[in-house]
């Protein structure tokens, strides 16, 4: 039965659920309207503008026609025992989370990075690649061509940077001369923001350590990018999938803060000697806009319709079994408790 209706469950859709991540999802819900009906369903806050998931759950049966989508990493093994029996895909943005999913929950990773996460961890669930889109404002007001003297030399922005670039780096620069702005509140007009900078720095490896997750997608620096400036950043996580070093972007903190200070005050001087040319940029870009993200979801759907439609039962892996026994095994050591339970069950797992 093909797909009719598309529902996107988060938290809720302001307040303190407001990130990146939450952005993401409501651009995609809208944005997928034109393939299919969408409907953004909240399962936290309750709200007036929008529909709630317990209210889902107690009048409605199950209908596999209803594609309900879950994205929200620490929520998702919660969800996915609330919607059992419902046609259910994990939109699946950071990872290192350390669930499991069921046989036969599809996953759509919005990076290489996370896609070889779950291909490793979960290679008999349906996989599929649908990278993360830049608002089109990004690419028709980003400043790309513009080759005037810009009033920011480094732009800087405080959440999710290091303690390297906030406390070392940046004190660095403006001894240099440099004119550096560090972002920390909130900005009406980020694009116009990015179109003043000249340089922009981008160093989450540390912030995504201490979290124990990943940079799922890395947006900023695209964004950035779309904006003519010229990106220094780190390379963790799914920041490899766009960041080409010494070619689209620069890589940061490698080695010593002179290194730094040297390439990132030669970028701000001649910026046009350290970014790529407009056609060479747009080229790169193209993956990341609405209308390439559009297609990849046509696509995806087809799949998953046809995924839906096989007759057959689920495909299992050794490797998944063995992983969910092997949690099982080593939390029963910590307890102190007697591996015998686990062992007597072993015996009638298939593999």
């Amino acid at each position: 039965m093909p797909t009719r209706l598309i529902r996107f469950l988060v938290p809720g859709t302001g307040g303190r659920f407001k990130c990146g991540g939450l952005i993401v999802e409501l651009q995609t819900a809208r944005l997928l309207v034109s393939l299919c009906p969408t409907e953004v369903v909240t399962y936290r806050q309750r709200q007036t503008d929008v529909a709630f998931l317990n209210d889902y759950l107690k009048s409605e049966r199950p209908d596999r026609s209803i594609l309900w989508i879950v994205s929200w990493g620490f929520d998702v093994p919660a969800l996915i025992k609330r919607l059992r029996g419902h046609r259910v895909a994990y939109h699946a943005h950071s990872s290192g989370y350390g669930f499991n999913l069921p046989s036969g929950i599809p996953v759509l990773a919005v990076s290489r990075n996370t896609l070889g996460y779950w291909g490793s961890r979960a290679p008999r669930n349906p996989l599929s690649l649908v990278p993360n889109a830049l608002d089109d404002a990004w690419l028709k007001r980003g400043a790309l061509k513009s080759k005037a003297k810009r009033p920011i030399d480094v732009l800087v922005q405080a959440r999710k940077s290091s303690p390297y670039v906030t406390n070392k780096l940046v004190p660095a620069l403006r001894r240099f001369g440099l004119t550096v702005e560090v972002q920390s509140g909130w900005v009406e007009d980020l694009i116009d923001l990015f179109n003043k900078s000249t340089v922009y720095l981008y160093d989450s490896a540390d912030y995504w350590r201490g979290r124990g997750i990943t940079e799922g997608f890395g947006l900023p620096p695209l964004e950035a990018l779309a904006c003519g400036c010229v990106v220094f950043s780190s390379l963790n996580h799914a920041l490899a999938d766009h960041g080409d070093p010494c070619r689209g972007m620069h890589q940061i903190g490698c080695g010593r803060l002179g290194f730094d200070v040297q390439r990132i005050s030669r970028a701000a001087q001649t910026p046009s000697q350290w970014r790529p040319q407009v056609d060479q940029l747009k080229t790169w870009l193209t993956p990341y806009t609405e209308t390439w993200l559009l297609e990849c979801w046509r696509e995806v759907l087809q799949h998953l319709d046809s995924f839906d439609e096989a007759p057959g039962a689920l495909l299992t892996s050794r490797a998944t079994w063995q992983l969910v026994w092997g949690q099982r095994l080593m939390r029963l050591c910590r307890s102190g408790r007697s591996v015998a339970r686990l062992a007597s069950s072993l015996v009638n797992v298939e593999h």
